[in-house]
C-alpha cells in the first residue's frame, strides 16, 4: 500500500539539517495525533535512569507500540518533536542520534528541543508525533 506521507526537501534551505523541511498528506489521509512517547517501563517507572540515549530508545519503542495500535508505523510519521530535559547540546545530540537511527531514511520534519523539566520524576526524553495513513 502506498504511504500517505510525502517528505519535502527544500533546495532553497541548508542541506545540513538531518530531516526534511516539510511533509504533506493527501486529503484522504487519516491523521494520528500521539501523546508524547515517554521512556516508561510496563510498571510505569522511567527507565533507564539518568541515560539520555537509553531513555530515547525506550521512548521510540513506546512510540512504535502506540503507532502500531493506531494502524501505523514510524514510516507514517509526518512530524515529530524530540524534547530533552537538558541545557547541554551533548545531551540533546545523544537523544537525537538514537531517534535518527530509529527513523532511518524517513527523515520526517522534526524539532529537537531542550526543556527544563518533563512530567515524570527522572524523565529526560519525550517524543511528540503526528502520523498520517491511508485506510
Amino acid at each position: 500500500m502506498a504511504r500517505a506521507v510525502t517528505l519535502i526537501r527544500s533546495r532553497s534551505l541548508s542541506d545540513v539539517a538531518e530531516y526534511a523541511y516539510a511533509a504533506t498528506a493527501p486529503p484522504d489521509a487519516r491523521l494520528i495525533f500521539l501523546a508524547g512517547a515517554c521512556p516508561l517501563a510496563d510498571d510505569g517507572t522511567v527507565t533507564p535512569v539518568g541515560d539520555y540515549a537509553g531513555q530515547t530508545a525506550r521512548a521510540v519503542e513506546n512510540l512504535r507500540t502506540a503507532l502500531h495500535d493506531a494502524g501505523a508505523d514510524l514510516r507514517d510519521l509526518i512530524s515529530t518533536r524530540v524534547l530533552v530535559a537538558s541545557g547541554s547540546q551533548g545531551d540533546l545530540s545523544a537523544a537525537w542520534e538514537v531517534y535518527r537511527e530509529a527513523v532511518g531514511d524517513h527523515d520526517v520534519p522534526s524539532t529537537l528541543l531542550g526543556v527544563t523539566v518533563l512530567g515524570y520524576s527522572g524523565q529526560l526524553v519525550e517524543i511528540e508525533a503526528v502520523a498520517a495513513v491511508r485506510d
